[in-house]
């Protein structure tokens, strides 16, 4: 495996960085405070390429790597974890689903205006009461002539409220039968298709994650992505990029404790000398480092394979089970280092501590992820 970064990562890098000291940290507790998700944040990003980084340039993407894509999430989410996982959920979800398995029309349609940061994705898969248990889905699609009718409610959506488009997996078949779901574009604006309950969440407060809700929805059925049936085989592909995204995302809140309990560290004194000469405080910023690096290596290792379009189901959900493990030890460690300013919102790192619990639950729960893991393992 190649360590060393290209030039255009490390300036994709420079520039992601320099847009969230600039642009995102003076805003990050107001945002946080008030929950506000900042909308106009994300035309800024999509005018810098961030909104389709992955896509190609014929379609109005970056036409960028998943190591450059990595870069950039692990950037923000420095910064804030909230806009980081925003960011993540627009191009790795929605727009990753498009581009992997819609029409060469779908995605002339669809694609430019997502790159551009025009529109907003979202993409919806979960329920009340389908998290993992996504083959017993609600949220139904009846073909009505060359119409789709959808119905039910999807929770836990990121933009479930503010996305211009939707990528949505429906029930098309019995409960917990083979092939029983199928993909789906909806449009913002489309009658009987509403954003519900905005979520009060303990962290990535400055994402928004709220129902989608669907009444008698109906669209053409040109926006069906794929073959009717195969909606959850596309999900489990597109997961599979997602978990990628959550290890970015990981990553960079680990990163960002780390940082600042190191600053700390140097800066807080105690019996006249750095509490970073003490072995307590030098050993915990030891353990935070090297696990940090282990889960770069891991994350890294997962973008170079979907880089080269090989499997990468092992790989992401390795990244994203030790990488989101990683961040809540380092941030938790980080809230101890500062002791009890950590507990307070003067200090940054009460925000990772928070912001770190979603990552590991998003995208499957660790419990999911060694699942993933395991099966792959006794594959051979």
């Amino acid at each position: 495996m190649e360590f060393s970064m290209e030039e255009l990562t490390e300036q994709v890098g420079r520039t992601a960085r320099d847009f969230a000291n600039q642009s995102i940290r003076p805003h990050v507790m107001e945002w946080d405070e008030k929950q506000e998700f900042p909308h106009g944040l994300f035309r800024e990003l999509g005018q810098l390429g961030m909104m389709g980084v992955v896509v190609p340039e014929v379609y109005g993407g970056s036409g960028l790597s998943y190591t450059e894509y990595v870069t950039i999430i692990v950037e923000i989410a420095k910064v804030c974890g909230g806009v980081g996982l925003s960011l993540a959920a627009h191009n790795s979800l929605c727009t990753g689903h498009i581009l992997s398995f819609g029409s060469e029309e779908q995605k002339q349609k669809y694609l430019p205006i997502l790159s551009s940061g025009q529109a907003l994705g979202a993409w919806g898969l979960t329920e009340a009461e389908t998290g993992s248990d996504a083959g017993n889905m609600r949220c139904t699609a009846v073909k009505e002539g060359n119409e789709w009718v959808l119905n039910g409610t999807k929770n836990w959506i990121t933009h479930g409220i503010s996305g211009d488009i939707a990528v949505v997996i429906a029930r098309t078949g019995e409960p917990r039968t083979r092939n029983n779901a199928s993909a789906f574009v909806v449009e913002r604006g489309t009658p009987g298709f509403s954003g519900g309950k905005k979520e009060n969440k303990l962290g990535m407060r400055a994402s928004e994650t709220a129902e989608m809700i669907f009444d008698q929805c109906r669209i053409p059925g040109a926006n069906q992505l794929g073959a009717t049936g195969s909606g959850f085989h596309q999900a489990l592909t597109v997961l599979d990029g997602g978990r990628i995204s959550i290890a970015a995302l990981s990553l960079g809140i680990a990163k960002g404790a780390l940082e600042a309990a190191l600053k700390y560290a140097k800066e807080r004194h105690q019996f006249d000398q750095p509490i970073a000469n003490f072995q307590g405080i030098s050993f915990k910023l030891a353990d935070m480092a090297t696990e940090i690096a282990a889960a770069e290596l891991l994350t890294f290792q997962a973008a170079d394979r979907k880089n080269k379009h090989l499997p990468v189901t092992r790989e992401a959900a390795m990244a994203k089970y030790y990488a989101s493990e990683v961040a809540v030890r380092t941030a938790t460690e980080a809230v101890q280092i500062f002791g009890g300013y950590g507990y307070t919102k003067d200090f940054p790192v009460e925000k990772f501590y928070r912001d770190s619990k979603l990552c590991t639950i998003g995208e499957g729960t660790s419990e999911i992820q060694k699942i993933v893991i395991a099966r792959e393992v006794l594959k051979g």
